[in-house]
């Protein structure tokens, strides 16, 4: 099959397997406008891909995603009808990754923030470098948590602590994100995408339609959340986005 995609997001495949890269390596993988484009529409096209059977997610070179881009966040600031285009896609991300048939593991390569750090955690199997780190900067940066943090990560730990990464937006490290149960398992980063790998195959060999319905059936508790809690809150997040305050400090970011 081939695919529709911006060049800041790759699809190959391994036999049965598509590893899927994000790839914007001079940035961070950080999120611009194409690239979120892409991340909306890579899973519908994953779904129509006969020949798939499970996915691998991960980043080039040494990150798996930076998060928002702070040149696109400037544009954004000043621009509402495009920010309200961000924000739908967002919702678009969130909700087609989740309805994503196949089983997905994460590879996550180096650091998973903001954005990426979310559609890591959403992914159905968690593959950690041990010098890789997970972070929800939005709220210190001025931004409601509206693509991910403020509906899921209570999904993913208790209240207490979902609160305290993502208002507080700490940085977690690998061996406290397995402890917290936010990966199943940790691995020196040059392993990290070969042992990725190996668990999608132990997916991809498992009975098809018992594996995608008890998926889709679990994640019906994303999809919840999706489409009531994340509509509040991206709402929210729009209004941020317009805010001298998040101007500053993405000025201040790219030093300006």
């Amino acid at each position: 099959m081939e695919y529709n995609l911006p060049a800041e997001l790759t699809v190959t495949s391994e036999g049965d397997l598509r590893i899927v890269t994000i790839n914007r390596p001079e940035a961070r993988n950080a999120v611009n406008k194409p690239l979120h484009r892409g991340l909306a529409q890579v899973w519908e096209q994953l779904a129509d891909d006969a020949d798939a059977r499970a996915v691998v997610l991960t980043g080039a070179g040494k990150a798996f995603c930076a998060g928002g881009d702070m040149e696109w966040f400037l544009e954004l600031n000043q621009d509402g009808t495009e920010r309200r285009r961000l924000l739908r896609e967002a919702k678009a991300i969130a909700r087609n990754q989740a309805a994503c048939p196949l089983p997905v593991v994460a590879a996550v390569n180096g650091p998973a923030v903001g954005l990426g750090c979310s559609i890591a955690l959403m992914c159905d199997y968690v593959v950690m470098a041990d010098t890789a780190q997970l972070a929800d900067p939005h709220v210190v940066v001025g931004l409601v948590a509206g693509d991910g943090g403020a509906a899921i990560w209570p999904l993913f730990t208790s209240m207490l602590l979902a609160k305290q990464y993502v208002l507080l937006g700490d940085p977690i490290p690998a061996d406290a994100a397995l402890r917290l149960g936010l990966c199943n398992e940790i691995v020196p980063r040059d392993d990290v995408v070969s042992q990725a790998v190996s668990v999608a195959q132990r997916f991809a060999e498992l009975p098809s339609i018992a594996l995608r319905d008890t998926k889709r059936a679990m994640n019906m508790h994303f999809e919840r959340v999706i489409d009531g809690i994340m509509d509040y809150a991206l709402k929210a997040e729009d209004i941020t986005f317009a805010t001298d305050e998040v101007r500053q400090r993405a000025l201040k970011f790219l030093g300006s």
